[in-house]
């Protein structure tokens, strides 16, 4: 059901308005009665305490480097997006704390190893007839099932949408928001998502602008770049550091807002990104560092997507077999399904994406943990099935 409300009268100039009912935007899926914070300062809040945002800080952005303190983590990625975004939005009149909100949240779907494990963890997902992962609509289900441990963070609508919609990949030149509320559990491919507000189309931009200059910084810092230098068009438009290239984007969105075409950059702007976009994927994405990354962590996920559901299978939800294992992956996953598994039966009506789930959570180092544990563990001991903290048990996912 797609529901399109007008409300007020729209505004001329600089400041925008969103054009539905404000009660539609800040809907939730489950009543809760609203405190002091608001609804949307509420929704960041509840994501800030929880395990998918905690683990962000351990999950690559795009560069595996967990002892390099200087290269940009997806933690790190998700606040420069909401503090971009909030930029963005203050002169516009838009909501801050909306965009806040959209921006910490829009990455919690993201797997271990960035966009490699994402490719990776798809294709596990489809051999195994579960169709394409997409971070972005896993985002969306972290949110609404996967995070608390199975009961979701009953976000507001508004963030719901600007999260699932956030797709900051897919460069476009403008975005005009639908101003409709649909039903977003039946959203099966982030393409042709248009976000709802003005703040969900803010946020899909900062996210590009987040990772543009930044993603160019942290390969330079690594030496990956070494002898190629900025496209002529890049460094004139947009700058020759990322601080530049910040500032220069975010101006030149500020400056083109307006009702008529909505939220976006300029045709000069515009094609300097696109080309900072092509320099980015021919010398960075499709780096031989990251496509050796693609060869050593497709035999790690599928090591421990395997091995989890061998164990799955011979054993159910039967403690004694995983504790038989002897290693903590095995007891730390068991701990896992045993909370979890009902309200996987209650919503989805089956267990199938389960091991899917519990795999694209992980952070980085953890995934290398749980291949340690199955060649080699380190945690033999007859005293295991007492062990009830560490990574490896964690009953508020």
């Amino acid at each position: 059901m797609i529901a399109c409300r007008a409300s007020g009268v729209v505004s001329s100039g600089m400041i925008l308005r969103n054009r539905f009912d404000d009660v539609l935007a800040k809907s939730r899926k489950k009543d809760r009665k609203e405190d002091s914070r608001g609804h949307y300062y509420r929704d960041t809040t509840a994501i800030l305490h929880s395990s998918p945002f905690r683990r962000l800080k351990h999950k690559t952005q795009v560069f595996f480097a967990p002892s390099n303190d200087h290269i940009c983590t997806r933690m790190e990625h998700v606040l420069h997006v909401a503090s971009i975004a909030s930029a963005i939005c203050r002169p516009l009149g838009l909501d801050t704390e909306l965009a806040w909100a959209i921006g910490v949240g829009h990455d919690l779907g993201h797997t271990p190893f960035g966009h490699v494990g994402e490719r990776i963890i798809s294709k596990l997902s489809a051999d195994r007839g579960l169709g394409n992962f997409e971070h972005e609509l896993n985002s969306l289900r972290v949110v609404d099932f996967l995070a608390d441990n199975g009961r979701g963070l009953n976000l507001t609508y508004a963030v719901r949408d600007g999260i699932v919609c956030h797709n900051g990949e897919s460069l476009s030149m403008r975005i005009r928001p639908t101003f409709c509320v649909r039903d977003l559990d039946s959203i099966s491919s982030r393409e042709g998502l248009i976000p709802a507000t003005y703040e969900g189309a803010v946020v899909r931009f900062s996210d590009s602008i987040a990772y543009l200059g930044r993603d160019w910084e942290d390969a330079e810092r690594l030496g990956i770049l070494r002898g190629k230098e900025l496209p002529e068009i890049v460094a004139k438009r947009l700058g020759t550091t990322n601080g530049q290239i910040i500032d220069t984007l975010v101006s030149d969105i500020i400056k083109g807002a307006s009702e008529e075409e909505g939220i976006g950059f300029s045709e000069p702007v515009y094609e300097a990104v696109v080309e900072f976009s092509r320099f980015n994927t021919e010398n960075i994405y499709r780096s031989e560092i990251l496509n050796g990354y693609t060869r050593y962590f497709t035999r790690l996920l599928k090591l421990v997507t395997e091995y989890l559901e061998e164990l799955y299978q011979s054993y159910g939800l039967d403690g004694k077999g995983y504790m038989a294992e002897h290693n903590m992956l095995a007891a730390g996953f068991y701990n896992h399904i045993k909370d979890i598994h009902q309200r996987y039966i209650d919503k989805e009506g089956s267990d199938k994406r389960i091991i899917i789930d519990y795999i694209a959570g992980m952070t980085d180092n953890f995934s290398l943990d749980c291949a340690n544990e199955i060649l080699k563990p380190e945690h033999l001991n007859s005293e295991i099935e007492q062990s009830v903290t560490g990574r490896w048990f964690d009953a508020r996912r």
